[in-house]
């Protein structure tokens, strides 16, 4: 009869975590079908950092709830320990402070939204890519592979780099003897070329003008507004035409030399 008995409750108790799981892979469902609906009202990211907040307190909450249906089954007061939840909720509060902390924390930082998950941001001089917001931490992973986890309640301050777009700065040495009006004429040919084909170019690239006198050429700055982070990139590609349609239009780049003169 024991053996029957204990078999009941490992079933009963097998059937919640089955039960509780099956509300979870629910409910994570319709959040992201309800936010695949709503998706042209918030960005992309926003509703990967939204639905992983909503996941993450689902999760914990269904925890806690098998955890004491399961008690409840095995035989244990669970109205008295609900009961003397209210007694202990000061305890726990002290005790887990930090973590609540680290909750509200993580609510603000989507509600103000600070970032979201894809986002490149620099947290306590860590620059990487938000790779996940959870209820205690923010995980980046930098371009050279390393993850970070912080501590929602220790982030004071972030540098949000996805937010608008970037600025691409290509400074170009012409030698002295080079006729500017030639060079600019070269460089606004190019660029209304590239303006079509580089894709990551946002506005017109611009001739700033000389931006310096030096020592062997003229410093010609060239500037242009990118999509995010897409600056380095068009900067390479911008150096590399120059440089090939400079060669083709005879326009010397400068380099140091030395000058011996022999006295004799």
């Amino acid at each position: 009869m024991l053996d029957v008995l204990l078999e009941t409750k490992l079933m009963h108790s097998l059937a919640v975590v089955v039960g509780f799981t099956f509300i979870y892979v629910t409910v994570n469902y319709i959040t992201k079908r309800m936010f695949k609906i709503e998706s042209k009202k918030l960005m992309p990211k926003k509703n990967k950092t939204v639905i992983s907040l909503i996941n993450n307190i689902t999760k914990y909450f269904l925890i806690v709830l098998g955890i004491i249906t399961i008690l409840s089954i095995n035989g244990f007061n669970t109205s008295s320990l609900i009961a003397s939840l209210g007694v202990a909720s000061a305890v726990v509060a002290l005790a887990f402070q930090d973590t609540l902390k680290d909750l509200f924390a993580g609510i603000f930082i989507v509600v103000e939204n600070q970032y979201n998950i894809g986002d490149t941001v620099k947290i306590n001089n860590f620059k990487g890519e938000v790779i996940s917001v959870g209820l205690r931490t923010t995980k980046l992973k930098a371009y050279t592979g390393e993850y970070c986890f912080i501590s929602n309640r220790t982030i004071d301050s972030v540098v949000n780099y996805s937010m608008s777009k970037s600025l691409a700065i290509v400074n170009v040495d012409v030698a002295y003897e080079e006729n500017l009006d030639k060079v600019n004429n070269v460089l606004e040919k190019l660029f209304a070329r590239l303006e079509k084909e580089i894709s990551d170019i946002k506005g017109p690239i611009t001739i700033d003008g000389v931006d310096n006198l030096g020592d062997s050429g003229v410093t010609i700055r060239i500037t242009a507004l990118t999509h995010p982070l897409k600056n380095f990139e068009v900067e390479r590609k911008l150096r590399k035409e120059i440089k090939c349609e400079f060669d083709k239009a005879g326009i010397t780049i400068p380099y140091n030399q030395v000058v011996i003169h022999n006295g004799l």
